[in-house]
């Protein structure tokens, strides 16, 4: 038991180490120039800090694999949810960071991270009834990688509003257009605005899919535990509205070119009304109400 606290302690430590080096290096200081043609779509971590990242990753899947994984009645709660859901974002952007040059996000999402990762040590949730069945276990994949790509999806949707805002100030005259916004020197060192935006919606469109997933495998969970296709909790409500919201964004996108701040609003509410879904409703469940799921 002392020696899974004092992982999670080492785990946050590792994460929050680096979110303060990618802070230091990449917000800190002003590049020497902007990526420009196929040099922004290249990876701009150096070989160690790849490897380096691996560690906190290689320690906090582990954490979670003994809580809810390999235990014969697991422990499933809000903690457990945003834990996972941040250890799948660091290991998405991981991938993402091979391919693109987006390192001014790297410190946001270890941070982050850094706070989630020891969550279940301080909030360890309940016995979660049927969660060692093969479909309980398929719907929380499917759930947690569905909200790690929308997280990342919202992190990169509040970046391009900040850039595009920046952009906006340089056109207007407000500063030079090579002058960073105060300590965000960061953004200089970003791809243009538009690859942003493929990627945004790249991410958001994945997401969509294992949302779409995570609703049949709960209708399915749902019908062969308790005789319903879906249970109408305030879970497969907002979850339903979210799915609604993510179609509309993406047929707005589609036909009519959403994009901006249009985008962004959408993005928000659906990413907000996801979080309530499961989060939000297990945290009063179990911290302000003090209950476990059923």
């Amino acid at each position: 038991m002392m020696s899974h606290i004092l992982l999670h302690g080492l785990t946050c430590a590792v994460y929050a180490g680096l979110a303060l080096h990618f802070w230091s290096t990449r917000w800190l200081v002003k590049p020497a120039a902007p990526p420009a043609g196929r040099e922004a779509l290249k990876g701009g971590l150096k070989g160690w800090e790849r490897a380096v990242i691996l560690l906190p990753l290689a320690m906090h899947g582990w954490l979670l694999y003994t809580d809810v994984v390999a235990p014969a009645q697991p422990h499933f709660g809000f903690a457990h949810a945003l834990s996972a859901m941040l250890w799948l974002a660091v290991l998405f952007y991981w991938i993402e960071s091979f391919f693109y040059n987006l390192e001014g996000l790297q410190g946001p999402v270890l941070g982050l991270a850094a706070v989630t990762a020891p969550l279940p040590a301080f909030f360890p949730g309940y016995d979660t009834m049927h969660a060692a069945s093969l479909e309980f276990k398929l719907h929380i994949v499917l759930a947690m990688l569905a909200y790690s790509l929308f997280t990342i999806a919202i992190l990169h949707a509040l970046l391009m509003a900040v850039v595009e805002r920046r952009l906006h100030g340089a056109r207007k005259g407000a500063m030079a257009p090579g002058e960073p916004l105060g300590p965000l020197r960061g953004f200089a060192s970003l791809p243009p605005l538009l690859t942003l935006e493929r990627l945004l919606f790249r991410l958001i469109g994945a997401g969509f899919v294992l949302l779409t997933a995570t609703l049949v495998t709960g209708i399915i969970f749902s019908d062969s535990l308790f005789g319903k296709p879906l249970r109408f909790d305030h879970k497969s409500v907002f979850a339903v509205i979210s799915w609604f919201t993510f179609a509309a964004l993406l047929v707005g996108r589609h036909f009519y070119g959403w994009r901006g701040r249009t985008a962004l609003r959408w993005t928000l509410a659906g990413f907000v009304l996801l979080l309530l879904a499961y989060i939000g409703s297990r945290f009063v469940l179990e911290v302000v109400l003090g209950r476990g799921a059923t």
